[in-house]
């Protein structure tokens, strides 16, 4: 099934049947798929806009970064359901791992938006974090799941670590996503 081209309906509606796949990584993948997308919005937004005029080459690199990001999430949600089905356990390991890394690099487009985004879409900026985060989140499970499967010490240890220094860090930057956002909205 290629569900990037197909509706979000069919896509929902298969994610609830009772079906092997698509479940929590090609999930995961279409979270993260829509914090890309969000950053994306909110920059579109702010271009050629006379108040953010001065932050332009920037945006339209973070524009062009949460774009790639978001076409290579929208892949995996399709890649996540052929690795399971294929039952290749490196295959199943790499998706929710290369999910992981590219909603660490959508989140740290993140933070600049909170001044150099259009002020009105400043809670997009917050949502796109917190689903990036979760997306995340839910990704590493995949990973240690299949980590576990694998039985590979050294690669176990190699690739948690990873993560968890990355999962620091994308937990720090939503925080601080949150927090600036919230006190600009609450005045």
């Amino acid at each position: 099934m290629n569900y990037k081209d197909k509706s979000l309906k069919r896509y929902l509606d298969d994610l609830a049947a009772k079906l092997p796949a698509p479940g929590g990584g090609s999930a995961a993948a279409m979270n993260a798929a829509m914090g890309a997308g969000l950053i994306s919005m909110v920059v579109n937004f702010t271009l050629g806009k006379p108040k953010y005029a001065k932050f332009e080459k920037e945006l339209k690199s973070i524009f062009k970064n949460s774009e790639k990001l978001r076409n290579e999430l929208l892949d995996l949600v399709d890649l996540d359901i052929l690795a399971y089905k294929s039952k290749n356990l490196q295959e199943a390991l790499e998706v929710p791992f290369m999910v992981c890394g590219f909603c660490f690099k959508a989140a740290k487009l993140c933070p600049p938006l909170i001044k150099k985004g259009n002020i009105n879409l400043i809670s997009d900026v917050a949502v796109a974090v917190i689903l990036l985060e979760s997306a995340f989140r839910g990704a590493y499970f995949n990973v240690e799941v299949n980590l576990k499967m694998l039985r590979d010490k050294a690669l176990t240890k190699s690739v948690r670590k990873e993560l968890m220094q990355k999962e620091r860090l994308i937990k720090k930057i939503r925080i601080q996503v949150e927090e600036k956002v919230g006190k600009i909205i609450r005045g």
